[in-house]
């Protein structure tokens, strides 16, 4: 049973990321992918042996679209490990601290931008390449499109102190984002046009970069903001912060926000105040990205599976979880009135953990076709009162059955009779 349901998930997980990475088309939120992966993870944690090397939890990416020439990446343009608390990235601390005892760093935090990645090659300081991050080993060149993008500077700007890096291969890889407001207007936009809006920034962002025509990536307002610079001599960049303040120097855009701490404390409360404040940033997030900010002991400490062990990605609380449903019941309340609940294994959602959720009414059993054992979406409307969104009918058991509500008031409540 729990081999099918390990299957099952991968299949919906490779489905979902084909849709998201290759057709910019995702039919679930990245919470919903998350869920299903943290759950796919859990059960391979559990059963090792059934680690396949097709498995999602294998792999940063997916295949490429056919339309742009493919580039191998320099250095390979690695995902970071998800930790959701403080007490992960206590671990992770405590695991770089074992690796290298004695040795006094820094971490260096910054905004994660969810956005599309872009390693961008600058040849003695002059625009020569932009590619995509694919799947991590091989992107797609970009670079006719990526040069409409207005604060992409051709060419590096001259500086005293920085010159080197208007010499020879210089990489700057950053992120390219739709900002909040430009989409918001593009959305107006097309409602007054009477075309369907767009669904989100970061799907409209990946797809606008991939599209064949020039002209048409011009028309829309992407933004690039970088977050590392690599050379071939790696010691001209001595740390993560220097990066930045190489950035900024160059013409580069990056995030204001970017900061360095020495301890747990502090960087707890840089979580925590851009949690509160996320939502008034100019670009979506998900959530922040904590590096050993000393470049030598960030690459000393090296790679566990596809992760480097140098830096992890914070993940905000979802405000979306999958989770199965166990059972339907019926709750009478003190006017009589049948509300259905649906019970299901407990899941954190929007920071608290939570295991039931209203149905409604029987026309809502009806129109999700909610069943005992299917997975489905919970979120919390309002960040308050759990609810379930959709089913996830490509898990469903095959011997679920439909909820027959009058049958289940009987069933419940023999000694009551009901009156729609």
């Amino acid at each position: 049973m729990m081999r099918n349901r390990l299957d099952e998930i991968k299949k919906l997980l490779n489905q979902y990321s084909y849709e998201y990475y290759v057709l910019d088309q995702p039919s679930v939120s990245d919470a919903v992918y998350d869920s299903l992966m943290a759950e796919l993870k859990k059960i391979e944690v559990e059963h090792p042996e059934w680690i396949t090397l097709d498995s999602p939890t294998q792999r940063v990416g997916n295949k490429l679209l056919d339309g742009f020439q493919k580039v191998r990446h320099q250095r390979r343009m690695v995902s970071l490990n998800d930790v959701f608390d403080k007490s992960e990235i206590e671990a992770w601390i405590k695991r770089t601290d074992k690796l290298m005892p004695g040795r006094r760093h820094e971490f260096f935090t910054d905004i994660k931008m969810d956005g599309l990645a872009c390693a961008l090659i600058y040849i003695d300081g002059v625009l020569a390449q932009a590619v995509t991050r694919g799947d991590s080993f091989v992107g797609e060149d970009v670079t006719n499109n990526v040069r409409t993008i207005r604060n992409i500077p051709l060419r590096l700007r001259e500086a005293p102190g920085f010159e080197q890096f208007l010499r020879g291969r210089t990489e700057i890889r950053g992120e390219i984002v739709m900002l909040k407001r430009d989409f918001a207007e593009l959305n107006e936009k097309q409602k007054t046009a009477g075309q369907p809006e767009f669904a989100n920034p970061r799907n409209l962002a990946a797809g606008t970069v991939r599209q064949l025509d020039p002209a048409l990536v011009a028309a829309r307002p992407l933004h690039f903001r970088g977050y590392d610079v690599l050379r071939d001599d790696e010691s001209e960049v001595p740390t993560n912060s220097f990066a930045y303040e190489a950035l900024t120097t160059l013409g580069i855009t990056c995030n204001r926000q970017a900061s360095v701490f020495t301890n747990l404390a502090d960087v707890m409360n840089f979580v925590n105040y851009w949690d509160e404040k996320r939502h008034d940033l100019p670009f979506n997030t998900d959530g922040l990205v904590i590096k050993i900010n000393d470049r030598a002991l960030y690459d000393s400490l090296g790679m566990v599976g596809k992760n480097p062990r140098g830096a992890v990605a914070y993940k905000y609380a979802a405000e979306e979880a999958t989770t199965i449903v166990r059972d339907i019941v019926i709750s009478i309340g003190r006017t009589g009135a049948a509300t259905p609940v649906a019970v299901f294994d407990p899941v954190v959602v929007a920071g608290t953990t939570v295991q039931h959720a209203s149905l409604h009414n029987a026309d809502e059993i009806a129109r999700l076709d909610v069943r005992r054992g299917d997975t489905v979406v919970v979120f919390k409307a309002g960040d308050i009162i759990p609810q379930v969104e959709n089913v996830l009918k490509d898990l469903r058991p095959a011997d679920s059955q439909p909820i027959d509500y009058p049958a289940e008031l009987t069933r419940q409540y023999p000694e009551l009779e009901f009156v729609r």
